[in-house]
């Protein structure tokens, strides 16, 4: 699984990076950032939960 961010939606929530700290990062702009690509596959099931969650719809899951 890739994730790819849409850094201009992200508002900062960091939802993303509290389920997954080690494959987000938000930094002090209130912009993500993907620190593993591809996604581990233990990961997937929480990757998918940081996607749906997001707020404003900035993640992506890509085959």
């Amino acid at each position: 699984m890739r994730i790819t961010a849409d850094r201009t939606r992200c508002q900062g929530h960091a939802m993303c990076e509290a389920l997954l700290p080690h494959i987000f990062q938000v930094d002090d702009s209130g912009t993500v950032s993907i620190l593993t690509d591809p996604i581990p596959t233990p990961d997937h099931a929480d990757a998918q939960l940081a996607i749906d969650t997001c707020p404003v719809d900035a993640l992506r899951a890509e085959a």
